[in-house]
Order: C-alpha cells, then structure tokens, then sequence
C-alpha cells in the first residue's frame, strides 16, 4: 500500500503523524511510505532520518494526497486538504467530527473514508488512540493553568502549590477520565487542593483508592459545581463523550460566581468544549477573558511538546496503521470490532451514530456498509 505522512497545516501544529520508526516499520513489510517534505522537522525528525527508515521525500502535499492509498494524519483535515481527499482513499487521524459541521459536510462530499482515532475502542472498551494525547494535554492543562494564574498573564497571581502559611490553590477538574487523571497528577504534585468531579460512581471510588491524598472526589452536578466555583482558582474541562459534541457543565452564568483573574482551561474544546464560554484557540493566541475569567482553550495543546506526542501517538497508531496497509482497510476493520467503530464515514455515508446526531445527518449502520 501507499501510505502518505503529510505536514500538518492547522495553525501552529507541530506534530507528525508518524515517526522514522514507523516508516520503517511498513516499508520493512513492502508498503511505500510518502512523506512531505520538512514534515517532522519541527518534530525533531529530519528529512534523512525519513530516508534512511525507506520513505520517499515528497515535496508538495497535493502530490502524497493524489498518490496514497491512505493517509496518515494527527489533526483534522483542513479545508485545502478535503478539497484533495477523493473517493476510495481512507484518512486516518483524529477528526472530532461532531464539533464541527463544516467539516463534518466537506468531508462527507469528498466520499473519502475517515477512520477517527478518538472513536477506536480495545477489548477493554477504553480509548487507545486518543489515550497517549488525552496524557499529554491533561498534564499541560495543570502546566498551563499554572502559568496563566500568574499576574503577568493576566491570572490571579496564586502559585499552585502555595507555601508553608499560605494555603495552595484548589483546582477543580471536572471529569474522571485520561486527561482529568493526568491532570489531577500533575496538580496534586504542585501541591495544590484537587477536587474531581464524574457522574461515574464507580471511577470515583477508583480514583479516590489511588489518586494522592490532595485530591479529593465528588459527583458531578449543576449544585456541586456551583457550590465550588467562587473558591476555585484553575477549572480543568476534562469531559468526553466519544465521538459525540461535550455537554456544557458550567454556563456563562456560572462564571460570575468565579473570582477575576481564575483560569478555566477546556481539554474538551476539541469536541465543542464542556464551558459554555469556550471557542477554539491557537497556541499562538491561546487565551481570552469573559467575566474576568481567562479562557485556555488551545484545541491541539499537544502541539506544543511536538517530540514527545509524535512518539507518543505513533506508539499507539503503528499497529492499526499497518493492519491497514496490510489487509486493506475493509478487511482490518472487519477483523476487530473496536477498530471498526472509528469508521466515522465511508463513501459518503455516516456511519457514527453520536456524528450523524450532531447534525441531523442520515444515519447508515457500519454493518450496511461493511456486510
């Protein structure tokens, strides 16, 4: 199989698809690997560590786009490369669909098939792709809070941890899983008072069994939330619905209760985002204010350590990569039902119920598509 690594192009994107190790990999197994030119650069990956692992250096994008079989990616595709997406050819990457009609629309026009990474399951029922970047944006979203309640940032001047007779600050997260787990981590380490929320009673006593003895649990509810919001100094949005738009757990209203200059950071942006308040930004404009509250919402936070996510996210992608360029993409999801349910589209049918629900859109089982 042609498989192409394109250079991301969403603002300030810095990750690549796949390390020279994975290159290796499926060139190793006869495919032929395309990658754009400088790709991985910004990755720490030159074009010669490419070439030595057996890929082909390709210099324009629209050349590995018209080539490949299959098309490898981190982010979504961006309007310029939908416009050169074409039937019969698979894209695999993480495409957040439900958060965004227009591309939901565009896509589905250019009768591609999208696998969506965040929509894989494994045999444990949990979220392997998604998981090693859900690792990474919900320890920065502790590291970045932490820097925007500086007072030159425009925060409330609160160190995290706090010192000996001043107490530290409380960091509210709100979710149980991957990104609020790592989160908590990481401020429980700073020393702060963590309090995590999740409607799942069961993952509350999980966390509450091994997480430190700075975090504390509680249900998740209108009422807890406000109860909590005026002594909060770092809200962390950490709340997923696979596949489908995050539910707004705390309304503009809400932040009239925070204190000026406390930071909410939302992971959960790139699915719609779980703060009512909350648009997409770029790591080159990350943050805005509404009500005296700064707003992080960075929807590619991962962007920023671009070496350790490329490593991070071939690590897990690698394996279904090359089941797909083994048996071709009908045989690979066929052959395991997880994988099969990060088939998003194909031919231009919709064939993930939560995407098809987001817009109004016909919905056709993956079964119709795949007997």
């Amino acid at each position: 199989m042609i498989v192409g690594v394109p250079r991301e192009i969403k603002t300030n994107e810095n990750r690549i698809s796949m390390t020279p190790g994975g290159v290796e990999a499926l060139v190793s197994r006869g495919h032929k690997v395309l990658v754009e030119n400088n790709g991985g650069i910004n990755s720490g990956f030159t074009n010669q560590a490419y070439e030595k692992a057996g890929a082909v250096i390709v210099d324009k994008a629209a050349d590995i786009w018209a080539q490949a079989e299959m098309i490898v990616k981190v982010k979504e595709p961006q309007a310029p490369e939908i416009a050169m997406a074409r039937e019969g050819q698979t894209v695999f990457t993480y495409f957040h669909f439900a958060a965004d009609r227009d591309l939901t629309i565009n896509f589905q026009a250019s009768q591609a098939t999208a696998i969506a990474y965040e929509t894989v399951e494994d045999k444990r029922g949990t979220l392997p792709l998604l998981t090693p970047m859900s690792e990474v944006a919900g320890r920065m979203a502790t590291q970045e809070g932490a820097k925007f309640l500086e007072h030159r940032m425009g925060g409330r001047g609160v160190l995290l941890g706090g010192v000996p007779g001043v107490k530290p600050a409380l960091v509210l997260v709100l979710g149980g899983g991957i990104v609020g787990t790592n989160a908590a981590k990481i401020a429980a380490g700073f020393g702060a008072q963590v309090i995590m929320m999740d409607v799942n009673l069961n993952r509350l006593r999980d966390l509450d069994d091994f997480m430190p003895k700075n975090v504390m649990t509680m249900y998740s509810s209108a009422t807890n939330i406000k109860e909590l919001l005026p002594q909060v100094d770092l809200l962390i949005g950490a709340v997923l619905i696979p596949g489908a738009k995050a539910p707004n757990l705390v309304t503009r209203d809400m932040l009239k209760l925070m204190r000026k200059g406390s930071v909410i950071v939302d992971v959960a942006v790139d699915q719609g985002g779980c703060i009512e308040t909350c648009h997409p930004t770029t790591h080159e404009d990350p943050t805005y204010e509404v009500e005296g509250i700064i707003h992080y919402c960075v929807a590619n936070m991962p962007g920023a350590v671009p070496y350790t996510s490329t490593i991070a996210l071939t690590n897990a992608t690698l394996p279904y990569v090359i089941k797909i360029a083994d048996m071709g993409p009908e045989a690979a999801l066929k052959s395991d039902p997880g994988f099969l349910l990060g088939l998003n589209m194909y031919a231009g049918k919709v064939t993930c119920k939560a995407v098809s629900e987001a817009f109004d859109l016909a919905y056709v089982p993956v079964e119709s598509v795949l007997p």
